[in-house]
């Protein structure tokens, strides 16, 4: 109950059932995998084991070996994933370095690119959460949100260039364009509004409102409430 379209397509297969590989050397080495399609040169290449799977664009998910529930859409996305289950991948290198990391959700050009073994990360948006390496339990939505996010844990930002700087930065939240922007490594801040907090780099402060701390740098335990405050 297999289908092949494409030179070398499942051409190792000996007992795998239900699965479908359409492209040159799609699903090549597959031997035991069940349930998997894979569309795209190299698709799937080195899938043994690996079942439930979905990839279509070029080499999407092609060093997955025993991975399973995946799902990547588009050129190169969850490309180095090896073992790593539940994770889905949509745009260009979406998750593509991501080997060993589970439940990971990137949607949008390079989201969760740089991921490595950080898991249960959500990334909406072209450059969202990019640069995330190790860091898990994440939420980014927007463009550049969590850019340069590596290994800061648990962290929240929903809107264009929201907490665009943070590196190590941990349980943060920031919503709104570009609020949080310039904090890299402070704690358990809260920015609600534009631009709220945008400069600052202190922990444990929160405000809510368009501009508000805006002019903070290096103060902690601040509030500020109000258009501006």
């Amino acid at each position: 109950n297999n289908t092949a379209s494409g030179y070398k397509a499942l051409s190792s297969n000996t007992t795998s059932s239900y699965s479908t590989a359409v492209g040159g050397f799609a699903l090549t080495a597959q031997t035991t995998g069940n349930r998997n399609t894979a569309s795209g040169y190299t698709a799937m290449f080195a899938n043994t084991t690996g079942a439930n799977n979905t990839a279509y664009g070029m080499s999407a998910l092609r060093g997955n070996t025993t991975g399973l529930y995946n799902t990547a859409t588009g050129v190169y996305c969850l490309y180095e994933n090896t073992t790593a289950n539940g994770n889905t991948a949509s745009g260009f290198k979406a998750l593509t370095t991501s080997t060993t990391s589970s439940y990971n959700t990137a949607s949008g050009f390079y989201a969760l690119k740089a991921n490595t073994s950080g898991y249960q990360n959500t990334a909406f948006g072209a450059e969202a959460l990019q640069t995330n390496t190790t860091a898990y339990g994440c939420t980014a939505t927007g463009a550049r949100a969590l850019y340069a996010n590596t290994t800061g844990n648990t962290n929240t930002a929903n809107g264009m260039d929201a907490l665009k700087n943070n590196t190590t930065g941990t349980a943060n939240v920031a919503m709104g364009f570009r609020s949080l922007h310039t904090n890299t490594t402070s704690n358990y801040i809260v920015a609600v509004g534009e631009k709220s907090l945008y400069n600052s780099t202190g922990a444990k402060c929160t405000g809510i409102g368009y501009g508000t701390l805006f002019t903070n740098t290096t103060g902690s335990n601040n509030t500020g409430s109000g258009y501006g405050a």
